[in-house]
């Protein structure tokens, strides 16, 4: 029986059965993606350049919009556009090792910018106390940590497997479900699977601690008088709880989810919404419908036009 030592490649599920399917559904991630770079790379600039974006609250925001622009999936694109299933071993594990620490790292700069608003909201007066520059830098460099030794106990774990059942990966990318169903080694795949556990507790745990932030804030919030302040803060606040239900949900649904409810296109759709939506919709929620982001992109959009037409253009 083969083990994983004489596996070269793996073979990913097709998008589509036809060739004209599969150009659409390349079309479509590429759109998708092109999206998600365009806002998370004009959020990215207008935070970086501007000097009143340079804020707590924005500095998150821009570690946010940094792992955004790599929750890509460059070779499934490839597959679709080249009528292909193919995807090398050491390919196989560079995307698992990349996706899992930038989904990691993101999560947890969603829990860290969950606890801002709640400082921001709940302890004015203590805010600039404990979301100081150091406390800042302290807390982004341990999210982006945490995920890249999430991502590299996982991955190490996963691929020292010995496979002896096949080749073929019921995913359109490489997940850690479907290569451990290749696994012939009871002892090795009952570690992973523990490893799977204890990560998936901490998810819930995190999610646990971002829903109890929110329910003092909400409780702050209906205390103010001001309606639009109110609304301010209800518009922040609940398009960032509906982007965490969804990652974590599906998270859970795909791990957790017993074996007689898997089915390859179920999988393909889970997959698609905690791989694909998250870093499509977080510049919406978080650009379009914040002001001070709006008007920071429309001055750097006067920039250029007032270097082509300087006698045309009127500074603000």
């Amino acid at each position: 029986m083969p083990n994983s030592s004489s596996i070269s490649e793996f073979l990913l599920l097709a998008l589509a059965d036809t060739r004209q399917l599969q150009l659409l559904h390349f079309w479509l991630l590429l759109g998708i993606c092109l999206a998600a770079l365009l806002g998370n790379g004009l959020i990215s600039t207008a935070v970086a350049c501007h000097h009143c974006l340079h804020t707590p609250m924005y500095f998150f925001l821009l570690n946010l919009a940094l792992l955004d622009l790599g929750c890509t999936l460059p070779k499934a694109m490839a597959n679709a556009l080249w009528d292909t299933r193919h995807n090398s071993y050491a390919g196989c594990a560079a995307q698992l090792f990349f996706f899992l620490f930038f989904i990691s790292a993101e999560y947890c700069i969603l829990t860290i910018m969950s606890y801002d608003r709640y400082v921001a909201l709940c302890k004015p007066l203590h805010y600039g106390t404990l979301m100081d520059s150091r406390a800042c830098a302290t807390m982004a460099t341990s999210a982006w940590g945490t995920g890249a030794l999430n991502s590299l106990l996982h991955t190490a774990s996963t691929f020292s497997l010995p496979l002896c059942k096949g080749n073929a990966a019921q995913v359109f990318f490489c997940e850690i479900p479907e290569i451990l169903k290749l696994s012939c080694s009871e002892s090795d795949y009952l570690r992973e699977i523990l490893n799977i556990y204890f990560s998936l507790c901490l998810i819930f745990g995190c999610f646990v601690f971002i829903v109890l932030s929110y329910v003092q804030i909400f409780r702050s919030v209906l205390r103010m008088a001001s309606e639009q302040e109110r609304h301010k803060a209800f518009s922040t606040c609940l398009p960032h709880m509906a982007v965490v239900s969804l990652l974590v949900s599906t998270l859970l649904f795909a791990y957790l989810k017993p074996h007689s409810l898997s089915s390859p296109s179920l999988d393909l759709v889970v997959s698609f919404l905690y791989s694909v939506i998250p870093p499509t919709v977080n510049p919406l929620i978080y650009g379009v419908r914040n002001q001070e982001l709006r008007d920071t992109l429309r001055k750097l959009w006067e920039i250029p036009k007032c270097l082509l037409l300087p006698k045309m253009c009127i500074f603000f």
